[in-house]
C-alpha cells in the first residue's frame, strides 16, 4: 500500500447526497453533503421519488466539490466506495451508478459499502486508535442493534429490533404530537423543556438475558395517552409528551448496551447511527459507562447522521480485507450487516 492512499465515497441511501475524500481509513480531506431535508418537511417524511430525482440532479455537482475541497483530481484517486444498501432503493441506485460509472471511466477500483457499517466507522475517524474486536450500539433511523464487531468488515449481531427501529418511532411519536420532520432532533430538543417523570410510558425488556428491542408498544402508548387527553378535553403537554417518550426508549437502550457488555466481558462500548445525535442517550450512557468501568466511544455529532466521510473508512477497511468488487454490483433495500 502507498504511503497516500484517497478514496472517493458516495452516498445516496436516503435523503442526503453526500460525497467525500479520505486518505486511509481516517482523515477526511472532504465531506460535501447535500441535504434534502428542508424538502421533505412539507411533507412529514421521506417521499421516496422526489428524493431519487434529487440524488440524480446533485450527484455530479455533490462529487466534484469533494474533489476540489480536498484539492485532488481524478488521477489522484485510489478506490471509490458507495453504499449500495440499505436504504430507499431509487436513492441507492441513483449513487450505485455514478460510482459505476466512475470505476469505469476511470479504471478506478470500485469497493460496495453496507451503510451500517459506515456508520460503525464513523467513530474510526472520530478515535484514531480505535480498533476491533469491540461491542457496538448500532441506533438509527432503520435499525437498532447490539452487534460484536469482530474485524473491520465482519461482526455478531447479538440483538435487534423485532418492530420498529428507534429513529422510526422518535418519528412517528413526532407525528402524533405535531412536530414534523425529522422527528428525531425535535423531539430531543423539546423534551429538554418538560418533565420526563411527569408521564410514564412503559419499558419493553423483553425476556431475560435478550439483547433484542421492541419500540412499537411505546409508539401505541403515547398516541394511546394523546388520544385519551384529547378525548377527555385535558391539554396536551407535549413537551412532558416528549421527555417521557425519550427516557422511556433511552432508559431500555442504555440498559440493554450495558447489560451485554458486562455479558460479554467487554470493556469498551462504541456507539453509532443518526439516534448517536441524541444528548439525552449520550448523556445516560456516560453516566452508566463511567458507573461500570466500560470506556464509551461517541462519533462527532457531524459524523452520526448520514455521510460520505464513514463510507470512505468503511470503503477503505473492507478493499483492504477483501479486495475491490466488480462492475456487477448492485444496490439493495434491505442488505443484513
Amino acid at each position: 500500500m502507498k504511503e497516500r492512499f484517497l478514496t472517493l465515497a458516495i452516498e445516496s441511501s436516503c435523503d442526503e447526497t453526500a460525497a467525500a475524500v479520505l486518505d486511509g481509513g481516517r482523515q477526511v480531506l472532504s465531506n460535501v453533503i447535500s441535504s434534502q431535508i428542508p424538502i421533505h418537511e412539507a411533507y412529514g417524511g421521506v417521499v421516496p421519488e422526489i428524493a431519487s430525482r434529487h440524488h440524480l440532479k446533485n450527484i455530479n455537482p455533490v462529487v466534484d466539490k469533494a474533489l476540489k475541497d480536498a484539492g485532488v483530481g481524478w488521477k489522484d484517486i485510489d478506490l471509490i466506495g458507495v453504499t449500495n444498501g440499505p436504504g430507499l432503493i431509487g436513492a441507492l441506485v441513483i449513487g450505485v451508478a455514478a460510482a459505476k460509472g466512475y470505476s469505469l471511466a476511470t479504471g478506478i477500483p470500485l469497493v460496495g459499502v453496507n451503510h451500517m457499517y459506515g456508520h460503525v466507522c464513523s467513530n474510526l475517524i472520530t478515535y484514531p486508535h480505535l480498533e476491533p474486536p469491540f461491542l457496538c450500539l448500532v441506533v438509527s433511523g432503520g435499525h437498532t442493534n447490539i452487534v460484536e464487531m469482530e474485524s473491520y468488515t465482519k461482526c455478531k449481531v447479538l440483538g435487534g429490533t423485532r418492530d420498529d427501529a428507534v429513529g422510526e418511532a422518535y418519528d412517528k411519536v413526532a407525528r402524533v404530537i405535531d412536530l414534523g420532520y425529522p422527528g428525531g432532533p425535535k423531539i430531543d430538543k423539546l423534551a429538554k423543556e418538560g418533565n420526563p417523570e411527569a408521564i410514564h410510558f412503559k419499558r419493553v425488556y423483553l425476556e431475560k438475558d435478550s439483547f433484542d428491542f421492541s419500540f412499537s408498544g411505546i409508539k401505541t402508548g403515547v398516541l394511546n395517552y394523546v388520544n385519551s387527553e384529547k378525548q377527555g378535553g385535558r391539554a396536551i403537554n407535549t413537551a412532558d409528551v416528549a421527555a417521557g417518550f425519550q427516557e422511556a426508549v433511552v432508559e431500555v437502550l442504555v440498559a440493554k448496551s450495558v447489560e451485554a457488555a458486562k455479558a460479554l466481558g467487554e470493556k469498551r462500548l462504541v456507539v453509532a447511527g443518526g439516534v448517536a445525535a441524541n444528548s439525552r442517550l449520550r448523556e445516560a450512557l456516560t453516566r452508566e459507562c463511567e458507573k461500570e468501568g466500560i470506556k464509551l466511544y461517541l462519533p462527532e455529532i457531524g459524523l452520526c447522521t448520514d455521510n460520505a466521510a464513514m463510507i470512505g473508512s468503511a470503503a477503505y477497511y473492507k478493499y483492504i480485507e477483501e479486495g475491490p468488487d466488480d462492475l456487477l454490483i448492485d444496490a439493495y433495500a434491505d442488505l443484513p450487516f
